[in-house]
């Protein structure tokens, strides 16, 4: 994963919740992830990832989520087993070989 990506990653789990997160750095951290993105009409997104499925809201006013919005992408991450600890002990296993 790109440095870009894992910082994005890192900032959706820091507390407090960050409300400068764009929303198009989202769907491309998710795309590098695998996830399989449905877009559907209106401001929804429907994305699977690593068996688990969700539904995204793209921001209404602007392009930055809201920290409800941050907040539920967060639980979503962890729920598919995508957190930034996760990841570095992937990472760590991978480089162990």
């Amino acid at each position: 994963m790109s440095h870009k990506h894992v910082h994005l990653l890192e900032t959706i789990f820091r507390d407090p919740i960050n409300a400068n997160i764009h929303f198009r750095e989202v769907e491309s951290l998710l795309g590098h992830l695998g996830a399989r993105v449905e877009t559907h009409p209106g401001a929804r997104l429907h994305v699977w990832l690593n068996g688990q499925e969700g539904v995204l809201h793209r921001p209404h006013h602007g392009h930055t989520l809201g920290r409800q919005d941050v907040k539920h992408l967060r639980e979503f991450l962890a729920r598919a087993r995508c957190t930034p600890s996760q990841y570095e002990a992937m990472q760590e296993k991978t480089r162990g070989r």
